[in-house]
């Protein structure tokens, strides 16, 4: 193994490490957890498997083996975008939900402080 495939094997060792920590202490979802342990494997994967990268170009008849990797994060990348997306709508109903049920609630205490007055 070369200098640089060393590096990047313990990088990826870190991270996966660091992304566990921060399941650990409650700071990181689960669901999100895993997108990054499957980027961090797939890094690991080509950081070992010197070829791996163009045997896959080849594979899929990409020209070159950068402009595969290019493109895999430019997709990885708009299908998390639409993850956050789809997360975020839902988040912004159930506030709406939450905001309407509060105002519904304060009105009836206020009712019944204005009827026990």
């Amino acid at each position: 193994m070369t200098r640089i495939q060393v590096i990047a094997v313990i990088i990826n060792f870190l991270f996966l490490v660091y992304t566990s920590r921060l399941i650990i202490k409650g700071k990181l979802r689960e669901e999100y957890a895993v997108i990054w342990w499957v980027c961090a494997g797939f890094l690991l994967l080509f950081s070992i498997w010197d070829n791996g990268l163009e045997i896959l170009a080849k594979m899929l008849g990409v020209y070159m083996a950068t402009n595969l990797v290019f493109s895999g994060l430019i997709f990885m990348i708009l299908v998390y975008l639409l993850h956050l997306s789809l997360v975020n709508s839902k988040l912004h109903k159930h506030i709406t939900r939450l905001t309407q049920e509060m105002a519904l609630m304060k009105e009836k205490m206020e009712q019944k402080e204005q009827v026990a007055d």
